[in-house]
């Protein structure tokens, strides 16, 4: 898709060699990134367009050529930059304060999900998408963890992404059917199993209540390392240290000392 024609009202540079930098923004303000695609973000021209701010972040430049043509053909929303790296994500977001990032996992000098948190933390008005071929639950659950407010399929429908992003800008999660039946799932058991609630006086040190709570849910060790981050041997070893100190003999047990411990008024 070719570029549009500058206006008046709207211009679209692609910095060659130099510094991009919009139309509206001085030397000064505009971050140096000479590949990237730079669209006007003052509050006039995006309030006449009616149009929601989008900064991709994708390694691939046909990648990221396809997402914006996409977008384009969706309508309603206006690509203000495009990023290689991860680092030139952040810059842009701080910079821009877009409506949406779409972010790529696998992002080189920084990783999506480490851009993510970024974001989050120094611009939270900001609302972060990853966007990727299909990963793993544990790599699902950092983005979420790390602020994102939804993780998309490569694979989805432009229909489906213009709905999604849109539902996000309106304050809304977009994650997919099965990640949502785990968080559901995950809730459930955090519910029905008092997770989180942690008497005063223990014998356990916070970590290993982690490990307990997660037992508590019925998860296997394999899941609990994958939970916590941590190797399963270290997950063996707090588990062991919870039985010798509640002093039974199974994860059952433990479960069930578990549920005494955080009754009410238990000494």
């Amino acid at each position: 898709m070719s570029d549009v024609t500058p206006t008046t009202h709207e211009t679209r540079l692609r910095a060659v060699g130099g510094r991009a930098r919009d139309a509206e923004a001085s030397p000064a303000q505009a971050p140096h990134a000479p590949h990237l695609r730079i669209a006007p973000t003052d509050g006039s021209t995006r309030k006449a367009e009616g149009r929601l701010r989008v900064i991709v972040g994708d390694p691939d430049p046909l990648a990221r050529r396809a997402i914006r043509d996409a977008l384009d053909a969706a309508s309603g929303f206006l690509i203000t930059a495009e990023a290689k790296d991860g680092v030139e994500l952040v810059e842009l977001a701080l910079h821009y304060r877009p409506e949406l990032v779409l972010a790529e996992v696998a992002l080189p000098a920084l990783d999506g999900i480490a851009a993510c948190t970024q974001i989050a933390q120094r611009a939270p008005e900001v609302r972060v998408v990853m966007f990727s071929v299909p990963q793993s639950r544990e790599t699902e659950l950092r983005a979420l963890r790390a602020g994102a407010s939804g993780f998309l399929s490569k694979s989805m429908s432009i229909e489906s992404i213009g709905r999604a992003l849109r539902s996000v800008a309106g304050g809304e999660a977009a994650v997919s059917r099965s990640l949502a039946t785990h968080l559901i799932a995950q809730l459930r058991a955090s519910a029905e199993n008092g997770r989180g609630m942690r008497p005063v006086k223990s014998p356990l040190t916070t970590r290993e209540w982690e490990v307990l709570d997660l037992i508590c849910a019925g998860q296997s060790t394999r899941e609990i390392s994958t939970a916590l981050f941590l190797s399963e041997d270290t997950v063996y070893s707090h588990t062991k240290s919870i039985l010798r100190k509640l002093g039974v003999h199974s994860r059952a047990d433990a479960a069930a000392a578990a549920g005494r411990l955080r009754q009410p008024g238990h000494a």
